[in-house]
């Protein structure tokens, strides 16, 4: 048995709690199927509704669910770091709470892990539904970070992310103060 860690961070999510363990649990079978054990972990990042509450009462159901809750909120980069570090699975995948990153596309991501990636990287393909300005800045940002740095990332690319665990291992190896993932992502040099 291989053991996947799923990494949520959330901030003021407590109507999404449910529904995003619901969406998750429809690959169960699939994970039956594979051989891979669950370890679901949410990342309160200091909510102030009742997050906390909705996760409480998964944990109750299922020993598979777990939270870190922090004080009070300290960003989602520190969140996906604090999961990182708790993560102990063969593979780890981030996830948004929201279900903007579907659960459902989790049997395909791991096969192309399976091909020999390190890493399935997800990306939004359109920016339909953003305002224009925001879409805008988004480009021009991923166009100058192709210029000043020597690490691919690719525009559009979403946190939502599987991992096998030596790569998480070697992000986690960095210790750096102010992260920015999606470079480090790229930097560490994997497979992707």
């Amino acid at each position: 048995m291989s053991l996947l860690s799923v990494i949520v961070p959330c901030y003021n999510e407590e109507e999404s709690v449910a529904l995003f363990y619901r969406e998750l649990t429809k690959n169960d079978p699939f994970f039956k199927e594979k051989e891979i054990e669950l370890e679901l972990l949410y990342i309160d990042d200091g909510s102030k509704d009742g997050t906390v509450r909705e996760v409480k009462k998964l944990i109750e159901q299922d020993p598979r669910v777990h939270i870190i809750s922090f004080s009070r909120n300290f960003g989602k980069e520190a969140a996906m770091f604090a999961g990182l570090e708790k993560s102990r699975g063969d593979y780890v995948v981030m996830m948004d709470v929201d279900l903007q990153d579907p659960p459902s596309l989790l049997p395909e991501m791991f096969e192309w892990i399976w091909q020999g990636y390190d890493s399935v990287a997800t990306r939004r393909v359109t920016r339909k539904g953003e305002p224009p300005i925001r879409s805008f800045f988004a480009r021009r940002f991923y166009h100058l970070m192709k210029k000043i740095s020597q690490t691919e990332m690719m525009d559009g690319a979403r946190d939502y992310r599987l991992m096998t665990r030596q790569m998480v291992d070697a992000i986690l190896s960095m210790r750096e103060y102010n992260r920015f993932t999606k470079g480090i992502f790229g930097w560490v040099g994997f497979k992707t």
